[in-house]
């Protein structure tokens, strides 16, 4: 019998070794469906994170709100107030409407941007007369006050609103209380107007707004008028308005050089008093 060659023996298995070598690789799959599966998913996820993000973004502004106050009448012409509120907080005043004409003109433009700087800066209509321009400021306050009471009012208008949307379930509620409190004492403010007391130089009549048992603001409906008088009630009168307020009495200081109509302030301020049960 003949036998096999050694080599050849060799270059036969070393030939079916590479063959099956091959067709294991021709086999095996270009990619792990698996890992593809998974890189897919990621790309997936990042891309829906990209897409979130701005709408994330633009849900957490807070919308402004515009309210115009209740037009004010003054001697020298009407007042109206116009705010814009962000949050709850005043971040602009204007006056839409203001005194014009002759000397009016000038009392405006140096008045004005005073009384919207000191509205956004008080959060409150509890700010000072400009000196020189104690009607505009008055008119100012009034409408400024009104365009308050309106933004609280205003569904979702106020701090407490804005409290309610960022705070927690406990959070809101507490807010909603406070709320609750400021409304129910706004809600309680009364006006109460004095007797008129006769003065040498004309009548003056005070008429107050009371809340929680408490003066919030002072103002003469009559004064003396005409001549050296129309001067000396736009000196006193405002000042005696704040005194009003600030003592929650009738024991105010008289103004200098208006004898008069302070006396008679006084005494419409205490019979006021009497009737609001203060």
């Amino acid at each position: 019998m003949r036998k096999s060659h050694p080599l050849r023996r060799a270059v036969l298995a070393g030939a079916a070794t590479v063959s099956g070598i091959v067709l294991l690789l021709s086999l095996k799959p270009a990619s792990d469906p698996a890992s593809a599966q998974a890189a897919g998913g990621v790309a997936a996820q990042q891309t829906a994170a990209a897409q979130e993000a701005p709408q994330g973004g633009s849900g957490q502004q807070t919308g402004a709100q515009t309210v115009t106050g209740d037009v004010a009448r003054t001697q020298y012409g009407d007042v109206q107030v116009r705010l814009t509120l962000s949050g709850g907080k005043i971040t602009n005043a204007e006056a839409v409407q203001a005194p014009k004409g002759g000397l009016s003109d000038q009392k405006t433009a140096m008045s004005v941007p005073k009384l919207n700087q000191e509205a956004v800066a008080a959060q409150s209509a509890q700010i000072d007369a400009v000196s020189g321009a104690t009607y505009t400021s008055g008119g100012y306050k009034q409408s400024l006050q009104s365009a308050i009471d309106k933004a609280k009012a205003a569904p979702g208008g106020g701090s407490s609103g804005s409290a309610a949307g960022n705070g927690s379930a406990g959070g809101s509620g507490s807010s909603s209380g406070s709320s609750g409190s400021s409304s129910g004492s706004s809600a309680q403010a009364r006006t109460v107007l004095g007797d008129v007391a006769q003065t040498q130089y004309g009548d003056v009549q005070v008429r107050l707004t009371v809340s929680g048992g408490k003066i919030t603001k002072a103002e003469a409906v009559q004064a003396p008028k005409g001549g050296l008088s129309d001067q000396k009630t736009a000196m006193s009168v405002p000042k005696l308005n704040q005194e009003a307020v600030s003592a929650q009495s009738a024991n105010i200081d008289a103004v200098s050089g208006a004898t008069y109509t302070s006396t008679g302030y006084k005494q419409s301020l205490q019979s006021a008093l009497d009737k609001a049960g203060g």
